[in-house]
């Protein structure tokens, strides 16, 4: 175990603690959040091994590719390879055990904790004395306690706390976004004790630019992660709902969102689109739904954002069904192009899309949905033009910039004239203006 010494940590700048101590560090999960982070703390100096049971993705990683788009991540892994492994047993070498495996939620929406336990019982057996873990999947309150701790006590025959030590630094993860990234984001640790929080607290600092602030304990640096994602999730649906209701009133929901947001404080613009997507926004809520069930308190607020935003799929197909009607056009059996699979702009995470959905209730309905996502390879059309040869709509579900820079002509030499905007992405009234009938979410 590396002791942290006064000698460890130099100042930068402006006098902020800059800890320089190497460390044995394995990550577990190498995806979206546990690949960036396998790489960053590599490039800052310390010893790292990244673990997966994906076979696929450990392949792909010794390849030097990315298993999923990302061009940093590509760059960097150009840069240097990155030493992983589907073998747990290498976890002996290491004092740092960070975990970043997905937390899912089941069908019915009740949280999914099998991948996070599984972990933790395959990291127990080669658990040693002094080792830290961190957690860093995204977890409702009390599972580190109630799942975590007990899990890795159980397998490896050591107590927290005393033997090992165990802290939670929630994932801050927002891909394809050019301005913050895992390096320069702000973070949050929670510890069971002091010296797991201080040794936590070094870690991070030797490897983030950004602030990390402690929390006064696991259970607070749980919820706040939660409280993120669910806070975005109630916003959204509260424009959401406006959009809906802006539709029958003739009001442009985007105009008005704009008009409000040059009020200089008290307000925070968020958008209307065709549904919320990704693996945090739609999934946290119900982490705390669930939690707050469990303890006798029920969460009305957040239940009825997801429902609102649960709904915005259909309302997407709604809308193209009303606006081909009144063009004298049938949603049954019209071929109709989904641009966009992945669930935001520019990369080709599909998890909770609502692209699945809009897919579904197409097919449901009797139309021929033919998707293309230029991210997402070997699902629907090749290209833009074979998804709108022969379509008689087109709906755009994901902002990518390839459709963002699309034309009114792009469709129209298709004979696409019925475009539903899912992410009110394109110029209205140029679309307009040049005869396609063009509606956006709200507008």
């Amino acid at each position: 175990m590396v002791q942290i010494q006064e000698k460890d940590i130099q100042t930068d700048a402006v006098g902020l603690p800059v800890p320089t101590a190497v460390f044995n560090v394995a990550v577990i999960g190498l995806g979206y959040v546990g690949l960036p982070l396998a790489l960053l703390a590599s490039r800052k100096g310390h010893r790292v091994i990244g673990i997966d049971i994906s076979e696929r993705k450990i392949a792909s990683i010794r390849g030097g590719v990315s298993p999923f788009y990302d061009e940093k991540i590509q760059k960097h892994l150009d840069a240097k390879p990155l030493d992983v492994d589907t073998n747990f047993a290498r976890l002996r070498e290491s004092e740092i055990i960070v975990v970043c495996v997905p937390t899912p939620v089941h069908e019915d929406h009740l949280p999914d904790l099998t991948p996070l336990s599984g972990a933790c019982e395959s990291i127990a057996p080669h658990l040693k004395k002094g080792s830290l873990v961190v957690i860093e999947s995204t977890v409702n309150p009390g599972v580190c306690d109630t799942i975590v701790i007990p899990a890795l006590e159980k397998h490896s025959g050591l107590r927290a706390g005393v033997d090992f030590l165990v802290s939670h630094c929630p994932e801050r993860v927002n891909p394809g976004d050019e301005r913050w990234s895992v390096e320069n984001i702000n973070r949050v640790v929670g510890s069971l004790t002091p010296e797991g929080l201080e040794k936590t607290l070094f870690f991070y600092r030797s490897i983030v630019r950004g602030e990390v602030r402690p929390m006064g304990s696991l259970k607070e640096a749980e919820a706040v992660k939660i409280v993120e994602n669910t806070f975005r999730d109630v916003n959204i649906a509260f424009v959401n709902e406006l959009a809906l209701s802006f539709d029958k009133l003739g009001i442009d929901v985007v105009n008005v969102i704009e008009a409000a947001s040059t009020k200089p404080f008290a307000f925070m613009p968020h958008f209307p689109s065709c549904g919320v997507g990704g693996h945090c926004i739609p999934v946290d809520p119900y982490y705390l739904i669930e939690e707050g069930r469990r303890n006798g308190f029920e969460h009305e607020f957040l239940s009825l954002a997801r429902s609102i935003n649960n709904r915005m799929p259909v309302h997407t197909v709604n809308l193209l069904a009303r606006t081909l009607e009144e063009h004298n056009e049938e949603l049954r059996g019209a071929r109709i192009a989904v641009l966009g699979l992945a669930y935001k702009s520019d990369i080709d995470d599909t998890r909770e899309s609502p692209a699945r959905i809009i897919l579904k209730e197409l097919t449901v309905r009797g139309a021929e949905p033919v998707p293309y996502d230029p991210f997402v390879k070997g699902e629907g059309a090749a290209s833009l033009e074979e998804a709108l040869k022969g379509a008689r709509g087109a709906i755009v579900a994901t902002s990518h910039r390839a459709f963002r820079s699309l034309s009114p002509e792009d469709f129209l030499k298709h004979n696409v004239r019925v475009v539903i905007d899912g992410k009110n992405c394109l110029p209205k009234q140029v679309f307009l203006d040049a005869g396609i009938h063009y509606r956006g979410i709200g507008r």
